[in-house]
């Protein structure tokens, strides 16, 4: 695939945690930005419905080095433990939950 890659994933945040998680997400971290800057990621947006459904998106060059170069970011370490409780139905770090959904049509 020539271009960025556009990944879309899915999350469930727990409905009790919906307003917590919208303040932590309003003052994300300086450093953790960076790090996803530096690591590939690029026009990367969360989107929550009203029940907890997350829409992630954002476009990478190279989806596993995005991946691999946030994992030995040490920040990242941090923010995801403190993200992990948020989640529903995740065996270990939200990161870790990214599982790309099929693009089936863009109109650029």
């Amino acid at each position: 695939m020539a271009g960025p890659r556009r990944v879309c994933f899915l999350l469930k945040v727990k409905p009790a945690l919906i307003e917590e998680y919208r303040r932590r997400h309003a003052a994300v971290w300086p450093e953790m930005l960076e790090a996803l800057r530096r690591t590939g990621w690029r026009d990367y947006s969360l989107f929550l419905r009203p029940d907890g459904l997350l829409v992630g998106y954002f476009e990478t060059d190279d989806f596993d080095a995005a991946l691999a170069g946030m994992a030995a970011e040490e920040v990242n370490g941090r923010w995801q433990a403190e993200m992990a409780p948020f989640f529903e139905g995740l065996d270990g770090q939200p990161d870790e939950g990214i599982v790309p959904l099929d693009e089936v049509f863009h109109l650029d």
